[in-house]
């Protein structure tokens, strides 16, 4: 049986406003360890969806947000080979080379420092989300500098802030 997503929507957007803030959905989320989800996350899966760019979403971008959340949820357990409820550095790595990335060990040690919250070796649902949608985002900006598809970029300093400050994350 099908979600009522309207009924979810209401019980989300605590104010009345008729639009769901990073706060509120924030506080609605569960990233599994019956916390809420990463405040960065929220602000980001806000910001993918908030088409008007007001910093909230309406009720059809809650659609669109609420399937992608549900994507991610199976997408995420279909990564957690022992079910424990996050992702261990072995599936992380598993998952973004079936992602298609070709990441060298040193850079995993960074993605589980900068995206571990915990320090317990492991990440969680919310910030895989994350990590998956930073790692994205990166990705395209680095592929339109990369015209011949070499994997090697040559910026100056100053071209390179401005294509990552530019990055809408």
């Amino acid at each position: 049986m099908q979600p009522d997503v309207g009924a979810i929507f209401r019980g989300v957007d605590r104010d009345g406003s008729g639009s769901i803030s990073t706060m509120e959905l924030q506080s609605a989320l569960s990233n599994g360890t019956h916390n809420s989800f990463n405040p960065e996350t929220c602000r980001l899966m806000i910001g993918m969806f908030d088409a008007n760019g007001d910093g909230a979403i309406e009720f059809r971008e809650f659609q669109a947000l609420w399937n992608y959340v549900n994507d991610w949820t199976a997408c995420f357990r279909s990564f957690d080979n022992d079910g424990s409820g996050n992702i261990d550095r072995g599936e992380l790595t598993n998952a973004l080379t079936r992602f298609g990335y070709r990441l060298s060990p040193p850079f995993y040690t960074i993605l589980m420092n900068k995206f571990d919250r915990s320090h317990a070796g492991r990440i969680n649902f919310d910030d895989f989300i994350q990590l998956c949608v930073v790692l994205q985002t990166l990705t395209a900006a680095f592929r339109d500098k990369d015209l011949d598809r070499d994997g090697v970029i040559q910026v100056g300093y100053e071209e390179f802030l401005t294509m990552v400050f530019s990055l809408k994350m």
